[in-house]
């Protein structure tokens, strides 16, 4: 009866309302940047072919990691329900942080995750966990957004070539800090970004090469589904 009580509230009618709500302010906001992006695009001088261009890019590039997030949806689902499954995914997108946040709410009220049947108790939990733990991004987003001009030009002032070089190396740490954890796991996962990382440095250069406008544009596509059905098929 806990389970199937637990069942009935992740998947009740209010839920999947109040989750909407939350997920058609995410739709708006985007809609909002899309617009405003394209008119200022047109106001610095690029041309409508351009702007259509990037935007092609765009979507292509999202398609790669929105099947990340389908898979990531599809794991989240089965423990707190579809309405805060599709949630949290469209506001963080990060399932690895998702499900930490759900297996240390549970396990705070005593449930394990995979062992122990989920009760309403540890499911409230869950919900609490994941979105107290990303509240704080939210307020330092808010709070620095309008500042970082400021911190740009404190760091590299008018040398846009430094500025470049900071972004270049923001991002690579920030995708090696990523990777760190999975190579050194030396299970499936390392695998995958092993795969992945072999498939990009082999299309991009092909693509730069050959000037073939369609593979950069889905280059990490191929890299992040040929990674992920490498560690699915690996002998392991």
């Amino acid at each position: 009866m806990e389970g199937q009580s637990y069942l009935t509230t992740a998947n009740s009618f209010w839920l999947w309302i109040a989750a909407g709500l939350a997920v058609g302010v995410v739709l708006v906001q985007a809609f909002l940047f899309a617009r405003k992006s394209y008119s200022t695009g047109l106001e610095i001088g690029l041309t409508k072919t351009q702007m259509n261009d990037a935007i092609k890019s765009s979507f292509i590039t999202a398609i790669g990691p929105s099947f990340v997030v389908l898979s990531a949806l599809i794991a989240l689902l089965v423990s707190v329900g579809g309405p805060m499954a599709w949630m949290r995914l469209s506001f963080i997108g990060s399932a690895m942080f998702e499900m930490m946040a759900v297996s240390f709410g549970t396990q705070a009220v005593g449930v394990t995750i995979g062992t122990d049947p989920m009760t309403e108790v540890a499911f409230a939990n869950a919900v609490w966990t994941m979105t107290l733990g990303s509240i704080g991004w939210i307020i330092f987003a808010t709070l620095t957004a309008d500042k970082m001009e400021k911190v740009q030009q404190k760091f590299a002032g008018s040398d846009k070539g430094l500025l470049g070089i900071i972004s270049a190396s923001a991002i690579l740490a920030a995708f090696g800090s990523n990777s760190a954890s999975h190579l050194l796991a030396l299970n499936k996962n390392t695998v995958s970004c092993i795969a992945g990382g072999v498939i990009m440095l082999v299309l991009s250069p092909l693509a730069d090469k050959r000037d073939i406008k369609w593979l950069k544009e889905w280059a990490l596509f191929f890299a992040l589904m040929g990674g992920m059905l490498v560690a699915v098929f690996w002998p392991l």
